[in-house]
């Protein structure tokens, strides 16, 4: 069966909590708006894996939480045995660690239950027809994230340059010649233009353009000398 809907059919949607009143309560929200049919229900990562693989909905509405584990694993796991089914995180928590966790198991939203029902509905439609839904609170925590480990990254990339190397990259960025580099570093513009050809293959590149756009998205600074 497709897990993509067509216009005219049902969102078919699977609800895992392990609390019974909370999937009764998506439940009957669900039956009572027009457009989805729930056709499961689980209360653990297990089953939530299982009933997804047999029922082929098209979303499914995945606790964080979960007794036997962690709803972004069962995420995981329904996305590897196919990958055309949604998964829309439905939690308590905002945590910048489950966020980015969900993001990289493959959930296309993420929502906290403080949301309102014309919003969940509609996380729930987007991620039917691919689109991705995040709740401000949790986009905040995630961009967080995001933002450290790209400072990280960064760091990691730099760690294998000199300070002359920093020093030369920076001024590279900055649309430096190779003649006001030397004057900059006291060096000759001949040993500038030999460092510079080290530098790009120590980076990998081929044109100073390249290293200068990769040091400006780093926002790298002047070394002291």
């Amino acid at each position: 069966m497709s897990t993509i809907p067509s216009p005219t059919d049902p969102i078919r949607v699977l609800i895992v909590d392990d609390h019974h009143v909370v999937r009764l309560g998506l439940r009957s929200l669900l039956s009572h708006t027009g457009g989805f049919r729930v056709v499961g229900e689980a209360g653990s990562v297990a089953e939530a894996v299982q009933m997804a693989a047999q029922l082929t909905p098209h979303v499914v509405l995945m606790d964080i939480r979960l007794p036997d584990g962690s709803g972004v694993d069962a995420c995981r796991k329904i996305k590897q045995e196919n990958d055309e089914i949604s998964v829309v995180m439905l939690t308590s928590y905002s945590d910048e660690e489950a966020i980015v966790g969900a993001v990289m198991a493959g959930a296309s939203g993420y929502l906290l239950k403080q949301a309102d029902a014309e919003r969940l509905t509609q996380a729930i439609r987007d991620a039917a027809s691919g689109a991705s839904t995040l709740d401000p609170r949790a986009t905040g925590a995630l961009l967080s994230q995001f933002r450290e480990l790209s400072a990280k990254q960064a760091e990691a990339e730099l760690a294998g340059l000199t300070d002359r190397e920093r020093r030369m990259l920076t001024l590279i960025a900055e649309g430096y010649t190779n003649r006001a580099i030397g004057e900059v570093l006291h060096l000759s513009e001949k040993t500038v233009r030999n460092h510079v050809s080290q530098l790009l293959r120590k980076l990998g590149f081929q044109r100073r353009s390249q290293a200068a756009a990769w040091a400006g998205e780093r926002r790298l600074e002047l070394p002291p000398e």
